[in-house]
């Protein structure tokens, strides 16, 4: 990569390879791919092994599992209905999605799943898309009764239950009462797998056709999908969730037979996805371009900007910033951005080297990716090392920390 205006210094690179570098012969992270772009200027690191004991080498077209940062790009599959008018941000669910009619509502978040009230409004698209409409993942409720009814009903991913065809995870999902009042409070994960649902039945497409036909290929995103292809599972490295205590590598998902090798029974939005490094510097790069890929029109300038500003009041946003703040045992640090835009984390203040406006979001099984807009940065980073510890979070932080270093302006 050249020096130059809106570029990276050659100096802030080699020290980006040498802080990657040194996480992987801690013996800690076994290998993982980072790109970085800046200015039209595009930098890749591909270092260590797809295995912990060594092995094929990582590689730039390594194709990753990107869990929770599925999210940023699954999202778009509903701008898209928005930009054409076939869906309204608030419109009423219940002509697409009738099984979250009439829904009741838990007195308090530790009730029994029959101690309800009555709904004050429907849920609308705007709740949906906002990952308000009042279910989700509240990982400092772990054990009460519609918590554990979530995991036990296959409603989350890859939780003791294996996830349902989407009719049937929308009949299960009715059955349940919401956390929260429709719009009051954000909710971790459900509304994401809920927007691909939504997706499927306004468009009666399944919700990767449609994706693909409006998003993965005019973007040239040929290796992004909810599977990997027999052929090319070579290049799907081991998903590790090491023991917390031990550090020992457990390997949570094998290529050969593992839960991506084919077709799921569900498209899952919140972290289905498999992809590569540079099929999310597409994606990113077309947002921070306000939806344009090489001057073709992916989504609308209003469409980008809607998803990637706050769009969270504080009350709405209160239980994260609990979480990220109060409990960082739990998320090892992340979430600590302040806001929330459409499938993404929006920073609206700077508590760290990056910048107020940047976006993007994290995935449980080491992924990153993230874009600024001030600086025209974009951000890659990925590993298959689940936050069963800490280390990816720190490899993490030291990648963005790094990058911002080499910022030569």
């Amino acid at each position: 990569m050249a020096i130059g205006r809106n570029g990276l210094s050659e100096q802030g690179l080699r020290r980006l390879r040498e802080v990657l570098t040194r996480h992987v012969e801690s013996g800690r992270i076994p290998g993982l791919v980072a790109l970085v772009s800046r200015g039209g200027q595009t930098h890749v690191e591909a270092i260590g092994t797809m295995r912990h004991d060594g092995g094929t080498p990582m590689r730039r077209d390594t194709i990753f599992r990107m869990a929770s940062t599925s999210k940023p790009v699954t999202i778009a599959a509903a701008m898209v209905l928005l930009d054409e008018c076939r869906l309204r941000l608030d419109d009423v669910i219940d002509p697409w999605l009738p099984e979250l009619a009439d829904r009741q509502v838990l007195k308090s978040i530790d009730a029994e799943l029959d101690d309800t009230v009555p709904a004050r409004r429907p849920i609308t698209v705007r709740d949906v898309l906002t990952s308000t409409f009042g279910l989700g993942m509240d990982m400092t409720a772990l054990g009460t009764p519609i918590l554990n009814a979530i995991f036990e009903r296959g409603l989350t991913p890859n939780l003791p239950t294996e996830v349902p065809e989407q009719d049937e995870w929308m009949r299960r999902l009715g059955e349940r009462p919401l956390m929260h009042q429709p719009g009051e409070q954000w909710q971790y994960q459900i509304s994401s797998d809920l927007v691909g649902v939504l997706v499927s039945r306004v468009t009666g497409h399944s919700f990767e056709d449609f994706l693909r036909e409006r998003i993965f290929e005019p973007l040239g995103m040929s290796d992004t999908g909810f599977h990997v292809p027999v052929d090319q599972l070579d290049r799907l490295p081991t998903l590790y969730a090491p023991d917390p205590s031990t550090g020992e590598f457990l390997a949570w998902d094998e290529p050969e037979n593992g839960r991506w090798s084919k077709p799921p029974a569900f498209q899952g939005g919140g972290g289905g996805l498999v992809s590569t490094a540079d099929d999310y510097h597409a994606y990113f790069r077309m947002l921070l371009n306000g939806g344009v890929h090489q001057g073709r029109r992916v989504l609308s300038r209003a469409a980008v900007e809607l998803m990637t500003t706050n769009r969270l009041t504080a009350e709405q946003n209160a239980a994260r910033t609990a979480l990220a703040t109060s409990a960082v045992h739990i998320s090892f640090g992340q979430g600590q951005q302040g806001g929330w835009g459409l499938g993404m984390a929006v920073r609206t203040y700077r508590g760290d080297y990056a910048p107020i406006g940047q976006f993007g979001w994290d995935g449980g099984s080491g992924t990153s990716a993230y874009a600024d807009p001030g600086n025209q940065l974009t951000g890659i980073l990925l590993c298959q090392l689940g936050y069963t510890v800490p280390n990816p979070a720190h490899l993490m932080a030291d990648f963005w920390t790094t990058v911002y270093q080499a910022i030569d302006d």
